[in-house]
């Protein structure tokens, strides 16, 4: 054979070995999530889902303006196959415009207490399900447990007791909470938890139908508000969410207003320091405290999916009890399971609330994004005028309920 002949036999051979290759013919899923910290995490998690499901793909994309991105190909109907964002007011007006799958009929189930916070938030069409909670977190205090031991404090379960260890620790110098005012949104943990418990049940539905205003009903909310962030450092008003998760983390204040998302920073700061939480308690019946949960993460997909039983599949395999309990371990969150536990001791105090389903949902999640709830809070603890705050609260919701019937 000559040497031409040789070649071209060669190339032939390597052709037809190339045409016998298989085609990869795995279904794709684009799995887009809001939450940089957890890339890692979700790519744990897809690796094992591969694993056991051979024909299905799912590559993860991830973009740090999440809410945005998704408004944006949502215009394009460019939607992701399988969606964990944020369950806040930004996903219940998506829900409600109906973008969402209904889930009413599925297989999958999580806890009631978080559904219902969820579902809370909007729903296409009464009665559907247009998300379902993957990993939820706690809104009250986090403390200082070195220092409560100290000076003799427990954790306080009514708002007497919080204001009496609030004076406790001023009399022997140390700070009673640190407040991180130049950045507006740190002072809505605190909002959230006075208007899950101090405002009248059931505000929200009754405003929409004008049959109360912040004027009549909030006044409870902003002068505990006001109390609370009157035992705070003298500086509150120039220190950023940074500098306090540094300045709890180096014991300069007893507690923190701030929710389990914030562990994670106060922890990087300061590893190995185990700061102890609990519910805010805004009346003084210990009983009736209920804890700010919100879900952290909800996963979602289309109104019509492009490959269902494949994103379902998916779905399913996130909401496995072992696969939401170790993402929760990682993130240090909530797993919204049933009789829900986590190993982690500063989440202590929150789990009872969880297992006896004490929970509600944040407060600002159902005030239209549309005003600047944030400002005015921060403006009225700057200035501490009561009745402004709460007149400029009714005119704004007026404003948008006008427009929307416009």
């Amino acid at each position: 054979m000559t040497r031409t002949a040789l070649l071209l036999l060669t190339g032939a051979l390597l052709l037809a070995a190339c045409g016998t290759r298989p085609a990869d013919t795995r279904v794709t899923l684009e799995f887009f999530q809001f939450k940089p910290e957890a890339i890692e995490t979700f790519d744990r998690i897809i690796e094992g889902f591969e694993a056991a499901h051979p024909g299905i793909r799912v590559v993860q994309n991830h973009t740090p303006t999440a809410e945005s991105a998704i408004r944006a190909r949502l215009v394009k109907d460019d939607v992701p196959d399988v969606m964990a964002l944020n369950g806040n007011g930004v996903f219940g007006e998506l829900a409600r415009a109906g973008v969402f799958y209904d889930f009413s009929t599925a297989a999958v189930r999580v806890y009631p207490p978080v559904q219902r916070i969820l579902d809370d938030l909007g729903t296409h069409r009464q009665g559907e399900r247009n998300g379902l909670p993957f990993a939820s977190n706690g809104s009250g205090v986090i403390y200082n447990k070195d220092l409560f031991r100290r000076h003799g404090v427990r954790p306080p379960a009514t708002w007497s007791e919080l204001v009496a260890a609030a004076r406790t620790f001023e009399a022997a110098g140390v700070t009673p909470f640190y407040a991180t005012l130049a950045d507006a949104w740190t002072v809505l943990p605190a909002f959230n938890a006075l208007a899950a418990n101090a405002a009248p049940p059931g505000f929200f539905e009754r405003r929409e139908a004008g049959q109360t205003s912040f004027a009549a009903a909030y006044p409870p909310v902003a002068g505990k508000l006001r109390e609370l962030f009157g035992h705070s450092q003298r500086d509150r008003h120039s220190r950023t969410y940074e500098d306090g998760n540094l300045a709890f983390a180096q014991g300069k204040a007893a507690m923190y207003l701030q929710g389990s998302f914030a562990l994670p920073a106060i922890a990087a700061a300061r590893p190995g320091f185990e700061p102890g939480t609990f519910a805010l308690p805004a009346t003084d019946d210990p009983g009736g405290t209920r804890l700010v949960s919100g879900v952290d993460v909800a996963l979602t997909l289309p109104r019509e999916p492009e490959h269902p039983r494949e994103a379902m599949t998916f779905i399913e395999h996130l909401l496995r009890p072992e696969v939401m309990n170790a993402y929760a371990r990682e993130q240090r969150a909530v797993p919204p399971l049933e009789n829900a536990t986590s190993p982690d001791p500063a989440l202590a105090g929150l789990m009872p609330y969880f297992t006896q389903g004490r929970l509600s949902g944040y407060a600002d999640h159902h005030i239209p994004l549309t005003i600047p709830l944030e400002q005015l809070l921060q403006q009225f603890l700057i200035d501490g005028d009561q009745a402004r705050l709460l007149r400029e609260l009714d005119e704004e919701w007026d404003k948008v309920a006008a427009r929307s019937t416009s």
